[in-house]
């Protein structure tokens, strides 16, 4: 009991393994993740319905779009963003590697009457021959990305990008950084039933790695007949940081948001939004 106890709480490495897919793919928890995204009353795998309506309005204006722009949503969901692009002409492609959130999105796009293209696959090893005027990548899913993850997305945004297209994210602050405690904690079927409708354990522990600004919400799962372990890292940035990734694959900084909304930027805020375009671009940034 005690090895296991201690091998539930040790500190891994930074990024040591990544459990991500698990979360999305699992048939109850992804049913869980879905059900939270199609509640518009919280900010919990997706943002509120206000906030979307608004984020899509400030979207197709600050970016002119047209039935002529062709629109790249990555981690897309369910299409609470993708089917209102579309609803408002734009050609858009969402992609996501949770099989039940690309049904609904489709099933919801047909009922509309909305021409989308849906794509059941990791965004990080999707590859395409299209080229698109902006790429979208909401609620900071960037965050959640190793670094050789954030780097081979960010080569693929390059290469996707119209030569003065953008791309527009939103990422951790180091301000909510600084406000994570570290901390650990035991319950018997916790949040409701979340991670299996039979009952289990919850083991959970908050670490923080400050000189990498990391933070990891790591959760032990024990059932009758199976135990997992679900890593959720989170990596935060600062302007500087965010900029020399960007560099590094080929793009730049053209504006600083409050978030993808348009709303002005605030150093206090725990989050921030990025609208970044090519380096090598002709012209000036519209």
């Amino acid at each position: 009991m005690f090895d296991e106890l201690q091998r539930i709480n040790e500190r891994p490495a930074v990024f040591s393994r990544l459990t991500t897919p698990a979360l999305w793919t699992d048939p109850h928890t992804s049913e869980q993740m879905l059900r939270f995204h199609l509640d518009g009353s919280v900010d919990v795998s997706s943002r509120r319905t206000e906030f979307i309506d608004a984020s899509v309005a400030w979207i197709a204006e600050a970016f002119h779009l047209t039935d002529q722009s062709r629109v790249l949503d990555l981690g897309c969901g369910p299409g609470l963003y993708t089917n209102r692009l579309a609803r408002i002409g734009a050609d858009v492609t969402g992609i996501d590697f949770s099989s039940r959130s690309i049904a609904y999105a489709r099933q919801a796009a047909t009922r509309d009457g909305l021409q989308v293209t849906y794509v059941n696959e990791d965004y990080v090893a999707w590859e395409s021959s299209r080229r698109f005027n902006l790429i979208t990548m909401i609620y900071c899913d960037y965050c959640a990305l190793a670094p050789v993850q954030r780097r081979a997305l960010l080569g693929k945004i390059a290469r996707l990008l119209e030569p003065e297209g953008a791309f527009l994210f939103d990422v951790c602050s180091l301000t909510a950084f600084d406000a994570w405690v570290e901390s650990a904690s035991y319950a018997a079927s916790a949040t409701g039933g979340f991670w299996s409708p039979g009952p289990y354990f919850e083991f959970r522990n908050k670490l923080a790695y400050p000189e990498d600004r990391v933070t990891l919400d790591k959760y032990e799962i024990v059932e009758s007949d199976r135990t997992r372990t679900i890593y959720n890292w989170l990596q935060y940035f600062d302007r500087e940081a965010l900029a020399a990734e960007l560099h590094g694959a080929g793009l730049e900084v053209a504006s600083v948001l409050g978030d993808v909304a348009g709303r002005p930027f605030e150093p206090s805020s725990s989050e921030f939004a990025v609208i970044a375009r090519r380096s090598d671009r002709g012209g000036r940034p519209a």
